[in-house]
């Protein structure tokens, strides 16, 4: 029975790390590409970005679920506290890069706000994995 569960243990932290990996790479086709893809897809216009529901965030709310979903997939695929410490710092550094390159990207327009967005996305998701972290901890010293 312990072997078991230690397979599917494993064989679900190897699929969340590709689904990481997937993510990633979608993640950098969408904030390198000249225009919006998903508004292409949604409204046949490269020039809209979808606004998914009103907020005074307007479109930047996008960024935040979008590295709220990253950083999530990034933390629960890497098993070890050295590894959390790196993805974190990569995905920061992932986020700032990518807002720079809008300046130099046709259509794409560098924002402090979406900046902002991409980092309360990785906090939001680095404070729910510590608090989950800590409630688990405690159940299971009780």
């Amino acid at each position: 029975m312990y072997n078991i569960n230690f397979i599917m243990k494993n064989s679900i932290l190897q699929l969340s790390r590709y689904l990481y990996i997937i993510s990633l790479i979608i993640l950098l086709i969408l904030y390198l590409f000249p225009g919006s893809l998903i508004g292409y897809l949604l409204f046949g216009n490269f020039n809209k970005q979808p606004v998914f529901f009103p907020n005074p965030l307007e479109t930047s709310i996008n960024h935040t679920f979008a590295f709220f979903y990253v950083t999530m997939l990034g933390v629960i695929s890497c098993a070890k506290k050295y590894n959390f410490k790196k993805r974190i710092f990569f995905l920061i550094s992932l986020s700032i890069l990518t807002e720079l390159m809008h300046i130099f990207i046709p259509n794409r327009s560098f924002q402090y706000l979406d900046l902002f967005a991409n980092f309360f996305g990785i906090i939001l998701a680095i404070i729910i994995i510590i608090i989950y972290k800590n409630l688990k901890t405690h159940i299971i010293i009780k």
